[in-house]
């Protein structure tokens, strides 16, 4: 804990916390959208939840709704938490999102697929980079990162190699917010992301048989089981006994299963977001202080995704139990 940080401190802010809390998406709202009859029906629910009504058939209506709620929710906690930077360990994935945009767009207009999320403003970083023609203006290690970044696009066409620099990037940005904020709840937070992160690639690696050299291009440092380890992990087919005593260790089953097998990756990756969230919901248990801020981003981010996988699954009129079996755990 930083020395300037007492629980005390988040007192009144928990209680608010915890109040909002009664109104995530939980399972019985989730099971209502799914059985709901109509689109129409399915939507009011989600505006019991407090989001701006959208249209129903939309995808985009959709995706401006998600976003506000995101960015209303940072907002807010930004300015009531004695520690706003805290939440800038979630916007910051948000920032490296845009440079990949903006870095593949090559010069066009890609407005819309950016996300106004982040600690950058996105229209502020289009036209710094379309104004400027550099990255200078973000700090330094972001800079850093997205000029090489542009320069392996540049010399190898590969997006995916790019990408990665990218993501190397944005871990190691992470994984230093959380250590300067001194909170342990945090970092533990983070390590499990890139955990999630390294298994994700482990798995898809061996699914499409590529190479360990390639693994390892894809593998961030910082994690609780080290880069060396999943790597030997993936060459020695010992996925599972690697991840065993991690709470990931169902997501690694599920992901060596699929491997042998040939199927489907969607039980593997809600169980690897599972466990994210899983080590999030450990706030549940702490009557106060900055974890349970954090748990209740992490809860709101659960909700978005959860919302976008029902709503989006049955704007393309898939039945309720092959969106079910895609949904995320609920934090309440």
């Amino acid at each position: 804990m930083s020395a300037k940080r007492k629980d005390t401190d988040y007192l009144c802010l928990s209680a608010q916390i915890r109040s909002m809390e009664r109104n995530l998406l939980d399972r019985a709202r989730m099971e209502r959208m799914l059985e709901a009859p109509t689109m129409d029906e399915a939507v009011r629910i989600v505006t019991e939840l407090g989001y701006e009504a959208f249209d129903p058939g939309s995808d985009a209506s959709l995706n401006r709704t998600l976003l506000q709620r995101r960015v209303a929710l940072f907002e807010d906690l930004c300015r009531r938490a004695p520690e706003g930077e805290i939440v800038d360990v979630f916007k910051l994935k948000y920032d490296y999102h845009n440079l990949k945009v903006l870095i593949k767009s090559r010069g066009a207009d890609a407005s819309a697929l950016l996300v106004d999320a982040g600690r950058v403003a996105a229209d502020t970083m289009a036209r710094h980079r379309r104004d400027d023609g550099n990255w200078d203006f973000l700090g330094a290690a972001m800079a850093t990162a997205a000029k090489e970044a542009e320069r392996v696009l540049a010399e190898t066409g590969d997006p995916q190699r790019s990408d990665a620099l990218l993501d190397r990037a944005y871990f190691a940005e992470m994984l230093s917010l959380a250590e300067k904020a001194k909170c342990d709840y945090l970092l533990d937070y983070v390590r499990s992301t890139i955990d999630a992160a390294n298994l994700r690639s482990v798995i898809r690696t061996l699914r499409m048989g590529r190479s360990a050299g390639f693994l390892k291009e894809v593998l961030f440092a910082g994690g609780t089981v080290s880069v060396d380890a999943a790597l030997k992990a993936a060459v020695n087919g010992e996925v599972e006994q690697t991840y065993r005593s991690t709470p990931l260790r169902q997501a690694a089953q599920a992901g060596q299963e699929a491997v042998e097998s040939g199927g489907s990756l969607t039980t593997f990756e809600k169980l690897c977001d599972d466990a994210v969230l899983g080590q999030a919901g450990k706030a549940r248990r702490i009557p106060f202080g900055v974890e349970v801020v954090i748990g209740y981003v992490a809860a709101c981010e659960a909700e978005l995704t959860n919302l976008r996988i029902i709503l989006t699954g049955r704007m393309a009129g898939l039945k309720a139990d092959t969106i079910r079996e895609r949904l995320r755990e609920s934090y309440v």
